[in-house]
């Protein structure tokens, strides 16, 4: 699988390079990101919740060594129980990624946040995708979405894009003391041309326009995350006997 492959390249120079920067932001994001319930969807090996403080912090994936498994295009979550989602270079490898953000939507509180992880297609790297072609390695088979791209597909379900950022101006090298010797073009990219970065991170928050926003009784609000807890507390065991059931 195309995911599979990614998660080895991660390790790579390339792969830490991006990784590295991405780990930056998200903290700075999502410590400013409040609620009960925090979920990550997809690369168990990346901790985006890290900086985060809700009580509840868990990794959902469809394989490895995850608190909850589940498909992402069917979140195994409660409608409008979950505060925070995080999606890292989920939607790029993803078969489809409208359902996904559907099931986004669906599953995230009112005010809810989600915020993403992608390649810029209109980048050295989306220049690079296209020279490798879908069979290429990873990451260079991922169907890159742009930034625009996903504002349009925000507004159709009712999310207002708020934060985001653009990073890694260096070109696609593979070798460390290639990268290092363009690390120059981090500093100057940021300002001559801000939105040709290799990746970016995106937050979007769910709205509900024309409702009043009544704020909830603190004990429901316990309740629905506490729903959450056993869940994420099952061993892994249990939950890989269901799995393998249900294939």
């Amino acid at each position: 699988m195309a995911i599979e492959g990614f998660s080895a390249w991660l390790e790579t120079p390339q792969g830490q390079y991006i990784q590295a920067w991405e780990q930056g932001k998200m903290d700075a994001l999502v410590a400013d990101i409040f609620g009960f319930n925090a979920v990550q969807v997809g690369f168990p090996q990346l901790d985006f919740l890290r900086a985060n403080r809700m009580p509840f912090r868990l990794n959902c994936c469809d394989q490895g060594h995850v608190a909850v498994q589940g498909d992402p295009q069917h979140l195994p979550f409660s409608t409008s129980s979950v505060d925070l989602i995080v999606l890292p270079h989920v939607l790029e490898f993803a078969a489809n990624p409208h359902q996904i953000l559907r099931e986004v939507e669906r599953v995230l509180v009112p005010e809810g946040s989600v915020v993403i992880a992608g390649f810029n297609p209109f980048s050295l790297w989306g220049m690079r995708r296209l020279l490798a072609g879908r069979n290429g390695p990873p990451p260079w088979q991922g169907r890159y979405l742009s930034v625009p791209r996903l504002r349009d597909w925000f507004a159709l379900l009712g999310f207002e894009t708020r934060g985001g950022a653009f990073g890694c101006y260096a070109p696609p090298v593979s070798q460390e003391k290639w990268l290092a010797r363009w690390s120059f073009m981090d500093a100057a990219g940021n300002r001559w041309w801000p939105i040709a970065g290799a990746v970016y991170v995106l937050q979007a928050i769910k709205r509900q326009h024309g409702m009043r926003v009544i704020t909830p009784k603190w004990s429901d609000r316990v309740a629905r995350a506490k729903a959450l807890a056993p869940v994420a507390q099952k061993p892994l065991t249990q939950k890989t006997d269901q799995y393998s059931d249900q294939q």
